[in-house]
C-alpha cells in the first residue's frame, strides 16, 4: 500500500501527549475477562462508554499538543484520515448530501472525551458526542503482537471503519439504533443492534477502501492483511481467546465470518448502498 501518495482534505487532526495519569482515577471495567476488554475495546469500538465508565468533559491532566510532522506513525493516521474525507465528501456530494469531516485526536498515554476518558489500552474508537475519533498510535505494535499481524492496509481498515461510524452519524443511523437498543426487550436484542451497526462500518470501510485502491496501489496481499484481521477480531475468535468458548446472544462485533463478509462486500462493489445490514435477516448477515 503506498499511503504517503495518498490525496486528501479538510479535516481536523489534533496530536495530544501527556501524562499525569486520567481524571476520576482510571478506567473501571467489570464483569468480563480483563483479555476480552482489552481486545474488544482496542478493535473497532463505536463508544466506550461502556467500557470506560461515565461519561460527560473530561480534561487530561498535563496535556500538551505537539505538532509531530517528524512522526511517520502520526503522518500515516492523519494521511489515510485526510483519505477517508476526500472519499467521503465526494460520496455524499454525489448523493446531494454534505459531509461534515469528524476530527481526529491522536493521544498519547491518556486523554478525556465526552464519552468518558481514555488510555493507551482502549485503542482507535470513535465518539459521537463530539464526533471525534481517537487513537493511540501504540496500538499498531499491539496489533501485531496480540493478534499476530498487521500491516499498512489492516491498519488503514481500522480507522476507515472508525470513520464509518462517523459516517453513520452523519446519516442518522446511528441515533436510530440507539432508540431500538432502548426499545428492546432482552439484551440479545439490544446486541443485535450493535453488531448490524459495526458491520456496516465494516462494510463502510470497505467502500473506502474500493474508492482509494488505485491510488493507493492496493494490491492482493493488503486486502489479506486487513481480512486477516477482521477474522482475528470476530467476536468468536474473541471470545475463544479469553473465556474459552462461544457466546453468540452477547456477541456486539458480529463474527469473524461476518465481518470479512460486509468488509469484502464493500470493498468490491465500492457502494455504500450495498451495506444495509439493518434489512438483512440476522441469520443471514
Amino acid at each position: 500500500m503506498d499511503w504517503k501518495n495518498l490525496p486528501g482534505s479538510g479535516g481536523n487532526a489534533e496530536n495530544r501527549s501527556g501524562g499525569g495519569g486520567l481524571p476520576g482515577g482510571g478506567i473501571a471495567v467489570g464483569g468480563v475477562g480483563g483479555l476480552i476488554i482489552a481486545l474488544i475495546a482496542m478493535f473497532f469500538g463505536i463508544d466506550p462508554g461502556a467500557i470506560l465508565g461515565g461519561g460527560g468533559t473530561q480534561t487530561q491532566q498535563s496535556q500538551t499538543t505537539q505538532p509531530a510532522q517528524d512522526d511517520e506513525a502520526y503522518q500515516f493516521v492523519n494521511q489515510i484520515y485526510r483519505n477517508t474525507n476526500l472519499v467521503w465528501d465526494d460520496i455524499f456530494k454525489q448523493a446531494g448530501r454534505t459531509y461534515n469531516d469528524p476530527r481526529l485526536v491522536r493521544y498519547v498515554r491518556g486523554t478525556g472525551t465526552e464519552c468518558g476518558t481514555a488510555n493507551s489500552a482502549v485503542g482507535p474508537f470513535y465518539c459521537p458526542a463530539d464526533q471525534t475519533i481517537y487513537l493511540d498510535t501504540s496500538f499498531f505494535t499491539q496489533m501485531d503482537r496480540q493478534l499476530g499481524g498487521g500491516g499498512d492496509f489492516a491498519y488503514a481498515y481500522v480507522i476507515a471503519h472508525e470513520v464509518g461510524h462517523h459516517v453513520q452519524n452523519e446519516l442518522g443511523i446511528a441515533d436510530q439504533v440507539e432508540r431500538r437498543q432502548r426499545s428492546a426487550r432482552t439484551e440479545a436484542e439490544a446486541n443485535s443492534y450493535s453488531v448490524r451497526l459495526e458491520l456496516q462500518a465494516d462494510c463502510f470501510a470497505g467502500v473506502w477502501g474500493n474508492k482509494t485502491q488505485q491510488d493507493a496501489k492496493i494490491t492482493q496481499a493488503d486486502v489479506q492483511e486487513a481480512v486477516a484481521t477482521a477474522e482475528a477480531i470476530g467476536d468468536d475468535n474473541l471470545q475463544r481467546q479469553g473465556q474459552g468458548y462461544v457466546a453468540p446472544d452477547s456477541f456486539t462485533h458480529g463474527s469473524a465470518a461476518q465481518r470479512v463478509r460486509w468488509f469484502m462486500t464493500g470493498f468490491r462493489s465500492g457502494n455504500p448502498n450495498g451495506c444495509d445490514t439493518f434489512n438483512v435477516n440476522y441469520n443471514q448477515l
